[in-house]
């Protein structure tokens, strides 16, 4: 089997806790509608998506809620709204795909980074999530506390 070649995108924001708060499903690729000091915001890389989240409205439309993207301090007139809501673009079928798995089933549309893509696109990686419980939470730390000890054990060893 060919190994795949080596995605090189930049990524403008990550939401690193939301694998410790949810437990991950289907993960989703769309497009972010934007303005232009928005994307001269996003290269800068001072975006913060962690304590967003995806909706979808009446009109079966996807918006991201409470990201916030600063103002871009060199646009003068035209500038952005920080906590906008802004619009998502996926293909109608993944739309009610996460629209059903969040009235069905409870979970939560979790935004896991915004990155741009071999042609300068601003992506964002949404995921359906069910929120994690405590006991789970500590579950996982438990794990990620084993391995980090094991390789370290390892690493003295040879």
């Amino acid at each position: 089997m060919a190994a795949k070649p080596d995605r090189n995108f930049k990524i403008a924001s990550e939401n690193r806790r939301a694998r410790f708060d949810y437990e991950i499903g289907e993960t989703f690729e769309a497009g972010l509608m934007l303005t232009g000091t928005e994307v001269k915001s996003l290269r800068t890389g001072k975006a913060t998506i962690a304590e967003s989240y995806g909706s979808v409205d009446r009109n079966g439309e996807l918006y991201l809620i409470n990201a916030t993207i600063p103002e871009y301090l060199q646009a003068n007139r035209f500038n952005h709204e920080p906590k906008r809501p802004r619009k998502l673009l996926l293909r109608s079928r993944e739309i009610v795909k996460l629209a059903q798995g969040v009235e069905r089933e409870g979970m939560t549309i979790v935004p896991m980074k915004i990155y741009f893509n071999e042609q300068g696109r601003a992506k964002i990686e949404i995921a359906l999530g069910r929120g994690k419980k405590l006991h789970d939470k500590r579950e996982t730390e438990k794990k990620r506390d084993w391995n980090r000890e094991k390789s370290r054990v390892m690493k003295e060893r040879g």
